[in-house]
């Protein structure tokens, strides 16, 4: 055969893998930019991930010099660093602007400093302490940072009784600081105000930032790395979550789901325990939620391991597909943090801490799995997208308030089962369920979409009343809204918007009914007509819905009841799945519905599989997660690398052999995985022959296998 044709086609397939991740994008002026990680470390074969951007982490002073270590290896080269805590005992003890700033560190009601050891503290952020931050911003700027991350701006629940705090309260509220414990009222007055000082903190760092890029001619972006809306309310953490989009200079968002936010128990059908899967999915959701419609943009993290190191490596590696798995269920979100810490990964020993178990390096299948997932997700931005699952289009309405009601002296439920106990019979019914931003309703088109929305105002409360006219347009226009309320939660009456300043409500979802045209004498549990959609109103705290079985079957009751008066077709699954492209990623709930498992049948490679094997059944069984690639729906017919556990980049081609260049985590096992039309003649790898290779005529594929290198490999295949 003639092989410049089958070269041409190859040199143009081989580059597909990575095609996406180099290419330049247009979406908000940003560079093309898939995958990335964090680390706090220079530049080393144990951290080389080979994703698009290197993100060292911290603004000290030999920031500079950890940056250059990853530039000169090819990385893309943005930084991040702590909001809430860090080394900042400059600020700390007054040698930043002459003033200390101990008084600033979050203090508990014991008078306890909250913080990591020694004197990093978490702190309530006074009115330098985001001009302090830019001087450490300042020296990532020079030093080249691409963008900026500042991550994770917390303030604790049980905070509130420092100082700093009770300056600010003062400033703020131009009143006597109250304790936050003494009152329902002080408890959410609190906690709005946590929530304003890390956003001011946040602006004056964006605005130095945006002063900068005038100055400069440059475009650093901002972004914010933060845990989901459900995961701080469910830890008692406030933090601005949603209002940061509005804030000038705000590009984005990393959502920090992982194996320790969602393996946090949950209720449901009366039963508290884990749900990896089903809880990181809800995460991502509400992080991805966030952005929709908003011009901003998200990254997922996924974390291969986990900050608690008292885990085995099974255990980090099952949760790690449940959640990664969960995070590819969002095909508008194709930008991914592979990992925060490689060298803890790569380099680390577990359990840590755990009497009678032997420490261990990461499993070398464990190592060639990552790697293989790190480099599929460069391809995850595709335009054919089809879901196979429960009725699409529902959703759960949250709001930034679930933060205020977790404290003292009235805490909400310790297992979010104001939101969980809508959420979690949807979800394992097969309903692919979101949460949806209460906040971002106003923004336009956000709503659309949606056809069925669950909402509550136990646990939670609108911030302003301009959420209710855009939620009321949007049933009138066809949506089914189903409210779920007793109006028995203690925090009805808190002084806000709905009780004063010309509103006389004893909530807010009065405000809201006004506007549907009903009223507080509605019949509960019945449809209610209103334009071309409808209100069903079930006089339960959501709570209730996760205590029993019985309470999950009213939830999926009205759901039914919805669809039903707007003759949107009503389907259950034991099972989730959505294509994307050529990937089929496809999880069984943990405790679905009765009935037998779905069968894939076709000719599939699942990628948590480090020896690439083709397998022609998949069944979706309860705890199965799958990232498949469906060898029968790749484009094309010619030559192509379909997957691998390194970094491929095509170099040279001629009439006799196809080489090109490797490179991946130092002392790994790289695993490749081509179509070929025929049998290579030989494979070597820098010269030297590569024995572990295998060829299947009957699926053309060709496997090869060697040991990966940081530094880069020359592999060759010849015909």
């Amino acid at each position: 055969m003639k092989l410049s044709p089958f070269l041409a086609i190859l040199t143009l397939t081989l580059s597909l893998l990575h095609a996406n991740a180099q290419n330049a994008s247009s979406e908000n002026n940003e560079p093309s930019e898939r995958t990335c990680f964090q680390t706090a470390m220079p530049w080393s074969p144990q951290g080389n991930l080979g994703s698009d951007v290197a993100i060292p982490y911290g603004i000290d002073t030999n920031l500079p010099a950890r940056m250059e270590t990853w530039r000169a290896h090819g990385y893309h080269v943005q930084v991040m660093t702590g909001v809430a805590w860090g080394e900042y005992q400059d600020y700390l003890y007054g040698r930043f602007d002459g003033i200390n700033h101990e008084d600033e560190a979050q203090t508990d009601r014991d008078g306890n400093k909250i913080g990591h050891g020694g004197d990093v503290y978490y702190m309530c952020p006074g009115a330098n302490y985001g001009k302090f931050l830019c001087v450490g911003v300042q020296r990532a700027l020079d030093a080249g940072a691409e963008a900026i991350y500042l991550e994770e701006p917390e303030f604790w629940d049980r905070a509130g009784y420092s100082e700093g705090f009770k300056r600010e309260w003062r400033s703020y509220y131009h009143e006597e600081w109250q304790a936050p414990d003494s009152s329902v009222d002080a408890r959410w007055r609190a906690g709005k105000l946590k929530y304003f000082l890390y956003r001011r903190a946040l602006q004056q760092v964006f605005d130095y930032i945006q002063a900068y890029n005038q100055r400069t001619g440059r475009q650093v972006r901002c972004y914010v790395p933060t845990h989901s809306l459900l995961n701080y309310a469910q830890w008692c953490i406030v933090s601005p979550e949603s209002s940061l989009a509005q804030l000038k200079g705000c590009d984005g968002y990393i959502a920090q789901v992982w194996t320790g936010t969602s393996r946090e128990p949950n209720r449901y059908c009366g039963d508290v325990q884990s749900h990896t899967f089903e809880t990181a999915f809800l995460e991502y959701g509400a992080m991805q939620n966030l952005v929709r419609s908003t011009g901003r943009s998200v990254w997922y993290l996924n974390d291969p391991v986990e900050d608690n190191p008292d885990h085995d490596w099974p255990d980090y590696r099952r949760n790690w597909e449940s959640t990664l798995t969960a995070s590819l269920f969002q095909p508008e979100v194709y930008k991914f943090e592979v990992a925060p810490w490689p060298e803890r990964v790569f380099g680390g020993r577990y359990p840590k801490s755990v009497p009678r178990k032997a420490r261990k390096p990461i499993p070398q299948g464990y190592a060639t799995e990552l790697q293989i997932v790190f480099n599929a997700l460069n391809d995850m931005k595709q335009s054919r997208v089809k879901w196979t699952s429960g009725t699409t289009g529902v959703g759960v309405l949250v709001s930034d308030s679930l933060m205020f009601q977790r404290g003292q002296p009235t805490p909400s439920d310790p297992w979010l089962g104001n939101v969980y106990g809508m959420a979690m019979p949807l979800l394992m019914h097969g309903v692919p369920v979101t949460p949806v931003q209460l906040e971002n309703d106003v923004v336009p088109h956000y709503l659309d979409g949606f056809h069925i929305l669950f909402l509550s105002y136990d646990g939670q409360k609108p911030l302003s009343p301009r959420v209710h006219p855009p939620l009321a347009y949007w049933v009138k226009q066809g949506g089914v809204l189903v409210f779920c309320d007793r109006d028995a939660d203690p925090y009805l009456k808190v002084h806000e918007w709905w009780n004063n300043g010309g509103y006389n409500y004893r909530t807010p979802r009065q405000d809201l009914f006004k506007l549907l045209g009903l009223d507080d004498s509605i019949a509960p549990g019945v449809f209610h007509r209103i334009g071309k959609g409808g209100v069903i109103w079930l006089q339960e705290r959501p709570v209730d819905f996760s205590t029993s079985a019985t309470g999950a079957d009213q939830v999926i009751g009205a759901a039914k009841l919805a669809a039903q008066n707007i003759d949107l077709p009503w389907r259950e699954t034991s099972y989730l799945m959505l294509q994307r492209g050529p990937y089929v990623i496809a999880a069984g709930l943990d405790e679905p519905i009765q009935g037998q498992p779905y069968e894939l049948n076709g000719r599939f490679v699942n990628l948590f599989d480090p020896e690439l094997q083709v397998q022609t059944n998949v069944s979706l069984v309860p705890g199965s997660r799958n990232f498949l690639l469906d060898l029968n729906a790749v484009p094309g017919g010619g030559p192509q690398l379909l997957a691998s556990a390194c970094r491929s980049t095509l170099t040279e081609r001629n009439d006799h052999e196809i080489a090109f260049t490797t490179t991946g985590v130092g002392g790994t096992r790289a695993n490749v995985l081509l179509q070929l039309a025929n049998r290579p003649a030989s494979v070597t790898l820098d010269g030297n022959n590569v024995q572990d290779f295998s060829y299947d005529p009957g699926q053309k594929l060709l496997w090869i296998h060697f040991a990966n290198n940081a530094y880069s490999q020359k592999l060759v295949i010849s015909f």
